[in-house]
């Protein structure tokens, strides 16, 4: 197969190294790395598998090398490329270029056993995180507001710039929670709040995605057996967690998608919180923190043996509470294994 590629994760997948300015194409079984000279060290002692060539204008040497190679046919994804950049690539009147979305996220979507065993160690390295976080808070978070919490956090997931970050952490306060991807706001954490922090952190590229909701004093911990003060709170999380359990209880390869989703939704909905479940059940991780297979209502893909996605059920009253309880899983011989 030919194919070309500008997104950087699926570079790396391809050849085991990218950067911020690079391209790559596959003409069958041979392969070239394009980028430009401040990557030359990195790029030739680490690219795998394919030519490393230089040249700052990657466009122009990509068309070289497809009319070189006098390929009929390039695959490409259009979510990864710009209109300028692929108008500059596709312009060879020879070539048919196929778009196929996600072509690179179907690649990876079942994962290798040393992929596994890179993403057990990222979900083991952010758990040991939120345990981290759990004393900072409780010892130095009571009258911060969620800006500086998130700043400790980031601080913290990262281990102070050992690790990269999957993604930007969500630490969220009593109704702040109730927006699934909430932004910082000024309000500060008293003990007897509900807090939500979803976070996670990157293991040799590869990203973590955890979600924990707790009511906070100085020695709470990021646990899933939770004790709230209010009944209502109390009886919606004990629903979600019902949801979650049950899902990674009962998910199987062979299913589809929506199957798995309908595993935490009818628990959510027969409690009558059904409407204030917002969002699908869950997705992929690997080296995109959003990634295949998606967990939907909508969703008709098979799950297989190898595949890494999170569940994650939430209920969100508006103005009042949010609650999300979110793991990791990998199936394996055909069940959800927590990471």
């Amino acid at each position: 197969m030919n194919y070309m590629l500008k997104n950087e994760n699926a570079i790396y997948y391809e050849c085991g190294y990218s950067c911020d300015n690079a391209l790559y194409l596959r003409f069958g079984k041979e392969a070239f790395f394009i980028t430009d000279s401040r990557y030359t060290i990195d790029a030739k002692a680490n690219v795998k598998g394919a030519k490393v060539v230089i040249n700052g204008d990657l466009y122009g040497t990509a068309v070289e090398l497809l009319k070189k190679a006098k390929v009929k046919k390039v695959v490409f994804d259009p979510k990864e490329w710009s209109v300028a950049g692929f108008e500059r690539v596709s312009n060879l009147k020879k070539v048919t270029f196929k778009a196929e979305l996600n072509f690179s996220h179907k690649k990876r979507i079942v994962k290798s056993d040393e992929e596994l065993k890179i993403l057990g160690k990222a979900a083991k390295l952010g758990a040991k995180a939120f345990n981290a976080l759990a004393k900072e808070f409780g010892k130095k978070g009571f009258g911060e507001d969620e800006f500086t919490l998130t700043y400790k956090a980031k601080s913290i997931l990262g281990n102070f710039g050992k690790y990269e970050l999957s993604f930007d952490p969500i630490v969220a306060v009593n109704e702040n929670a109730a927006k699934p991807h909430a932004m910082p706001t000024k309000k500060k954490l008293k003990k007897g709040d509900l807090l939500l922090v979803d976070a996670g952190l990157k293991y040799k590229r590869y990203c973590s995605d955890r979600t924990r909701t707790v009511e906070v004093d100085k020695n709470f911990k990021f646990n899933t057996k939770q004790t709230f003060k209010s009944k209502k709170i109390q009886k919606a999380y004990d629903t979600v967690l019902k949801a979650h359990d049950n899902a990674i209880a009962k998910a199987r390869s062979g299913m589809k998608a929506k199957k798995v989703d309908a595993l935490t939704r009818d628990i959510i909905t027969k409690a009558g919180f059904g409407e204030y479940y917002v969002h699908s059940t869950g997705h992929g991780v690997g080296l995109d923190i959003h990634e295949m297979p998606y967990i939907s209502a909508k969703s008709d893909t098979v799950i297989e043996d190898g595949m890494v996605y999170t569940i994650e059920p939430g209920i969100y009253i508006p103005d009042e509470f949010g609650i999300r309880i979110e793991d990791m899983v990998a199936m394996v011989n055909g069940k959800a294994l927590v990471l």
